[in-house]
């Protein structure tokens, strides 16, 4: 029969379309219901909804809906045709307002998994593959520096919840879970930032509100160059709020509900199984075994030799102990088939090992610790006597039984449960597991630390304590051992080791009382896998030795220094700069610019002198560098005052990219020298919520540009390079330290001003720590205070990842100037002025210092003055020295005319000799002569006269006038 249907609303705010349906009447179960969408107040309508669109039958009219706010409680289900709750039937499970994810076989529908580069602004980095990966029962994220994001939408009718179970064991990983709602603002919630696991699975939850709600899980690996990080894995997600659950979910394989009403599904135990909608798990057959929540079983191998460990039983009553062997459980081999290895007998009673040092055997044969004052090597206690102090701590080197303060862990991904650590007298190893991925861990809890009395706790260089443990690995795949310290088993990772390594010794410096736990983890293989093909390989630790810890046990006295007023008195520390005479407690003065050792100070030997430049402070506890230096060179004194580069200077390497092109940097933090109270290098890891600060003179951190967290960059594995100034000296090389002198030439006549530091913070590559040298270069073209290069051939700064060097140019590590580096310039003489200016020598190598003098002006005579006195000077004496030869000329002429006449005379007398007074003139010559020059003559024609009158014998021709002669002449 043919019939039309038309559905109209009654008495609703909101109009439904109409719908024209044509079909035969059928059965019911061709239909089914669902609710409206919600009004304004809350209503909705009941309506049903077709299987088949063009198969449909008579449907029945919409009826009023429960309100929106209605749901059931946890294993009950809406049964839409009463429109009642309805409990689940055995076999099924139901959350009532919410819905679970347990089933990790593959991404679930409304999952959305992607890879993003935390950079893409500065490289491309291919991170398409960096996703969520489903494992079965849990879902795990990217080991990469990719962030991978896993989101799921849900839309809530009221406020629910989500909650559910993660495994974050590496603080190489960066992990967050946050909610966004309708206006994608996301949740600011103290719980965003995800902890370090405390175990191996932890929960976690927070509180939805109603609407639109997108959860995001993201995660970014930082682990860069160093070792891949372990993976963030999750499970069991569960989220409450939603409008209503119309049915109830089958329990998943492995697992079952035997009652009606069930909100959740239990895990079969090990050695059985169940199908889907179970409800009771059925044994496996008796060669077949399975794990905890398995869906199958498995055919047992052949036992082999891997199945099964040892162990040392506790000792009893009489002290003695016996070696056991035991299978591994669950026990998966079996020892009927063919093949198969028989579990060794037990092995004969033997006597117990000694106790631990600070122990002693009590009647009952268990290790009891000594009490305090007292010590002992492992036998009976002793009590330290005067004068000296118990050396507290804890030494463990026999294994019969674990330690108290000791636990044992693991996490098994195939639901197996592992024994991890097993002790066995000389050693603690690792047994065999069944699955090669199983990751064994071992804890040691301490409640603190406290420095002995005979340590001063000012003193900056003693140690808070150290642990010293003795291990040996043997692996034929690619395993680990990793050793973390910090507040919980699955804190920092201080070290790891992959691969076989012989038996060896490791020590590490507890530097703050936050650090209440130390934890060995060993995985055989970093790959999932439910195989046991590796169960030979093993972990052995040997002993452990941790000294300082609150509560520990002495197994020595050491000397200390007593009070002078009673000699049975408690120990004091010695004065700062004061060592202690070895037996007598008495304290003695080191001598002057010394620090004392960190450990116990006792004998002159714990005076250690200063470096080269270097002085002790006032605690002698360190050696320091005021950023002065007075340094001879080539017979000169040269100042240095590097304070402008005292202050706390950052730079960083050239850039560097992994495999996946993700680009990061070692950023470096100095702080080159200064007095005690001096700011200090500091290097943060911001990735995780520890914020592990690390301080000193030189530190480094791997940074990454990022917008993770909203930071500019995200800092990661801080390490100390230099916390100790040990020498400041021109020497390439220094205390076993070279500066590679051949990686930075000199390039000019002055000496470089090189910094040694050491640390003491020793690693598996670094057994002796890390050192450094900056190498200060004067260099006056550079104006800015960080110019740091790094050596061309190691861009890290680093060729072995324990020695560092730096070359800092600056004009600050020039020598002060002084009046050597000045030179003077005199000027012309202008006008009377000379001006004479003082500039520095040329190239110039100096800074600071003296300051160059003013120019000085004096009074000065020009030349042309000294030109014109020298023509006058000179005129005058040529004119005085024409009148001086004219004078003597003329008094010659005289007398040559004197002495001819003189002559003459005495030719006409022969025989007549001149009177003796008269020098032959005669008395009246004289107005005789004066007649001769009467006559006037021009100055010319005397001069002329006197050329004709010379004769040719150089003689003057002197006409001489007699009487007769002169009678003529007057006629």
């Amino acid at each position: 029969m043919w019939w039309i249907s038309l559905i109209m609303p009654t008495n609703t705010e909101r109009l439904f379309n109409a719908v024209v349906v044509v079909c035969f009447i059928i059965l019911q179960s061709d239909y089914h219901f669902e609710y409206t969408d919600c009004d304004v107040l809350g209503s909705r309508w009941r309506v049903a909804i077709p299987n088949k669109p063009e198969t449909c039958t008579g449907l029945p009219d919409p009826v009023k809906g429960t309100h929106c706010t209605f749901s059931c409680n946890d294993g009950e289900f809406l049964d839409m045709r009463t429109q009642e709750c309805q409990k689940c039937v055995a076999g099924t499970y139901s959350l009532g307002t919410g819905v679970a994810f347990d089933e990790w076989d593959t991404l679930p529908t409304g999952f959305i998994s992607h890879g993003i580069s935390i950079n893409s602004g500065y490289t491309h980095t291919n991170c398409s593959n960096s996703t969520w990966i489903p494992k079965g029962d849990y879902i795990a994220s990217n080991t990469d520096e990719c962030t991978s994001t896993l989101s799921y939408a849900v839309s809530l009718k009221k406020p629910g919840s989500v909650s559910f179970q993660y495994f974050y064991p590496d603080n190489h990983m960066f992990f967050e879970f946050y909610v966004q709602n309708d206006q994608c603002q996301s949740t600011e919630s103290q719980s965003r930032w995800m902890k370090i696991s405390e175990s191996d699975w932890d929960y976690h939850y927070v509180q939805l509100s109603s609407g639109n709600n997108v959860l995001y899980w993201r995660t970014t690996g930082f682990s860069l160059a160093a070792n891949t990080a372990k993976p963030v894995l999750l499970k069991n997600i569960a989220i409450s709020g939603v409008s209503y659950t119309s049915e109830c979910f089958h329990c998943k394989p492995g697992t079952y509900s035997d009652k009606p009403g069930a909100a959740r599904c239990i895990p079969c135990s090990a050695n059985s199984y169940s199908n889907k909608g179970a409800t009771a798990c059925q044994p496996c057959e008796a060669d077949k075994y399975s794990g905890i929540g398995s869906g199958t079983c498995l055919q047992r191998l052949p036992c082999k030799t891997t199945d099964y460990f040892y162990t040392h039983t506790p000792c009893d009553s009489s002290g003695q102990t016996q070696l056991m062997y035991k299978w591994i459980e669950p026990k998966i081999c079996s020892e009927t088939v063919e093949g198969a290895v028989q579990l060794p007998a037990s092995g004969e009673m033997m006597a117990c090992p000694p106790c631990n040092p600070g122990f002693f055997s009590s009647n009952t044969s268990t290790c009891e610790p000594c009490p305090h004052g007292f010590y002992s090597n492992g036998t009976e206690c002793s009590e330290c006597p005067a004068g000296t102090e118990p050396v507290v701590g804890f030494e463990y080197k026999w294994w019969n039984k674990m330690p108290s303060n000791m636990k044992k862990l693991f996490v098994s991904y195939g639901g197996f449960v592992v024994t991890g650590w097993e002790v066995a007298g000389e050693y603690i190893y690792t047994t065999p597991s069944n699955q090669d991925s199983d990751y064994m861990m071992l804890t040691l809890t301490v409640p603190g630390y406290s420095l002995p009395h005979s340590l001063s706790e000012d003193n900056g260089r003693v140690q808070l304590s150290r642990i010293t443990f003795v291990f040996e690995t043997k692996c034929t795949a690619d395993c680990k051992l990793y050793f973390l310290a910090g507040q919980n088993e699955w804190s920092n990772i201080v070290e790891s080791w992959s691969g076989t390594m012989g038996k060896q010794s490791y020590s590490y410096l507890i530097k703050s009382n936050n650090t209440i736990s130390f934890t060995w983890g060993f995985q055989r293989t970093g790959i999932f896998s439910t195989k046991n093909e590796y169960s030979s390989d093993y972990a052995k630790i040997y002993s452990v030795h941790l000294t300082n810890v609150i509560g520990g046990v002495a197994s020595e006295c050491r000397q200390c220094a007593l009070a002078a007023v009673d000699s049975d008195s408690g120990c004091v520390p010695c004065p700062p700069g004061h060592y202690m005479l070895n037996g007598t407690g008495v304290c003695k003065s080191c001598p002057s610019n010394t620090i004392i050792r960190p450990e116990q100070p006792i004998g002159k030997q714990a005076c250690i002198p200063c470096g080269p430049n270097t002085y002790s402070n006032e605690g002698r506890s360190a050696c320091m560098s005021d950023c002065t230096l007075a340094l001879h060179h080539e017979g000169e004194m040269l100042n240095y005052d590097f304070s402008p580069l005292a202050n706390v200077t950052g730079f960083q390497s050239s850039p560097r990219f992994t495999s996946k092109g993700l680009q990061y940097f070692h950023h470096f933090s100095v702080a080159l020298c200064g007095t005690e109270n001096r700011a200090l290098a500091s290097c943060l890891e911001n990735v995780t919520e520890s914020k592990r600060d690390v301080k000193g003179y030189i530190c480094q951190a791997t940074v990454v540009p990022s917008e993770v967290r909203g930071q500019s960059v995200v800092s990661s594995q801080p390490f100390s390079i230099g916390e100790s100034l040990i020498g400041v000296t021109t020497d390439f090389k220094f205390d076993d330290i070279s500066s590679l002198d051949g990686n930075f030439p000199v390039e000019s006549e002055l000496p470089d001003v090189i910094f040694y530091y050491r640390s003491r913070e020793t690693t598996q590559a670094c057994k002796n720590g890390r050192s450094a040298s900056i190498r200060l270069r004067c260099d006056p073209t550079v104006t800015l205070k960080n110019h740091v290069s790094l050596p061309s051939n190691c861009s890290e700064g680093t060729c072995d990842g324990c020695s560092f060097h730096f070359l800092w140019r600056s004009q600050y590590a020039c020598p002060l100037c002084s009046e050597r580096n000045i030179k003077e310039i005199v000027s012309a003489c202008i006008q009377g002025i000379q001006r004479t200016t003082y500039v520095w020598q040329q190239p110039l190598r100096c800074t600071g210092g003296v300051s160059l003098p003013p120019q000085k002006i004096s009074a000065c005579v020009t030349l042309d003055f000294w030109l014109k006195c020298g023509v006058s000077i000179g005129t005058v004496a040529a004119i005085l020295l024409i009148t001086i030869s004219c004078y003597f000329w003329k008094r010659t002429r005289k007398l040559q005319y004197k002495y001819s006449k003189l002559m003459m005379t005495a030719g006409d007398k022969e025989c007549e000799l001149p009177a003796a007074d008269s020098c032959a003139i005669m008395e009246g010559e004289d107005a005789e002569d004066d007649l001769i020059y009467l006559s006037k003559k021009s100055f010319f024609t005397k001069i002329k006269s006197f050329s004709r009158e010379r004769t040719s014998d150089g003689f003057d021709s002197v006409p001489l006038k007699s009487s007769a002669a002169l009678e003529m002449e007057m006629n």
